[in-house]
């Protein structure tokens, strides 16, 4: 081998070296407990107020309580979830950037988008699931609905508008649709809470929605529920019957949140983020944001949140392709 090729040879050799024995020495790190030892960046693809926002946050509290090191949440709302998706996909795999996220980005999106700027498999490294969510139906109320059977009806016979800020909602609105043999006019917005505002000054006429961003604005009177998307009665309104129950038989649908980080992230920082996060999810302030918000506690190793992210992807991909949406 000539000089310039040894010369080339070593220097390939060289790096790679240093490059395992600097992943080498963050897993020792990890290993010996240093992880984490610098404020750690949550982002989340939607505005605050919303409830992956709250979620995080709840989160971020208590892993800030275990580790005293400061957490961060970063929103950054638009393109339902694919900004925050793209950001933390070029983030470094340090453990320092995470995303706390639903199947909107992870499931949905790939289905509604004919172009994303992320790969929701290839770009990240599964931490774990966090919780299951419903969706509440609510109308403005100038719909003279009193239930889903009457909604229906006026649906069929008037240009009804629906406004969603995720994919959930979209899809959520979507179904019902399908099942009901209507059209609605689909109105987008960059996240859920800024088309709560439009539901509630009556620029839409309904939503299908987290508890979070609707159950308030029920309370208050400005807006009309009919129906929950769960299988059974939530304890939040358990005088409101499911949509199922008020006049969709076989109506369901539900949101998942789950942590990741990017691709590339040491097995020992995801070990140690699982296990941060599985103690949260224990503690009494967010064990009692879940409960308040209409969500159930769902959690699961790493391994067990790529398995279900996959079967998530089959099965929204299953109903958007159902209702007839085309990819935007």
């Amino acid at each position: 081998m000539n000089p310039a090729r040894r010369l080339a040879a070593l220097t390939l050799l060289s790096s790679a070296s240093l490059a395992s024995l600097g992943a080498w020495a963050q897993s020792q790190a990890v290993a010996g407990g240093a992880y984490p030892t610098k404020p750690i960046t949550i982002v989340v693809g939607s505005s605050p107020g919303s409830t992956t926002d709250g979620l995080a946050r709840a989160i971020g509290a208590e892993i800030t309580a275990a580790t005293h090191v400061p957490v961060v949440i970063e929103n950054k709302a638009g393109a339902s979830g694919g900004i925050a998706a793209q950001t933390v996909a070029r983030s470094a795999a340090d453990g320092y950037t995470l995303f706390i996220t639903t199947n909107t980005t992870q499931a949905a999106n790939p289905h509604l988008f004919r172009k994303l700027a992320y790969d929701p498999v290839k770009d990240f490294a599964p931490v774990g699931a966090l919780v299951k969510g419903y969706l509440l139906l609510v109308t403005h109320p100038r719909v003279a609905a009193r239930n889903v059977t009457e909604l229906s009806a006026i649906a069929k016979q008037q240009d009804l508008t629906f406004g969603a800020g995720s994919s959930s909602a979209r899809v959520a609105a979507e179904l019902f649709q399908q099942m009901t043999k209507t059209q609605l006019t689909y109105v987008p917005y960059k996240a859920n809470p800024q088309a709560m505002v439009d539901l509630v000054g009556g620029q839409v006429d309904l939503m299908i929605v987290d508890l979070t961003t609707s159950l308030p604005q029920v309370k208050a009177g400005k807006l009309r529920a009919l129906g929950v998307s769960s299988p059974r009665r939530s304890p939040l309104v358990p005088d409101l019957p499911t949509i199922a129950e008020a006049g969709l038989p076989g109506y369901e649908i539900s949101y998942w949140n789950a942590v990741y980080a990017p691709a590339g992230t040491p097995a020992p920082v995801i070990d140690r983020l699982n296990a941060l996060m599985q103690k949260a999810m224990t503690a009494e302030p967010v064990r009692r944001f879940v409960e308040q918000n209409g969500m159930e506690p769902f959690t699961s190793t790493p391994a067990e949140l790529a398995s279900f992210q996959a079967a998530e992807y089959r099965r929204w991909g299953a109903v958007i392709k159902a209702a007839g949406i085309q990819p935007e």
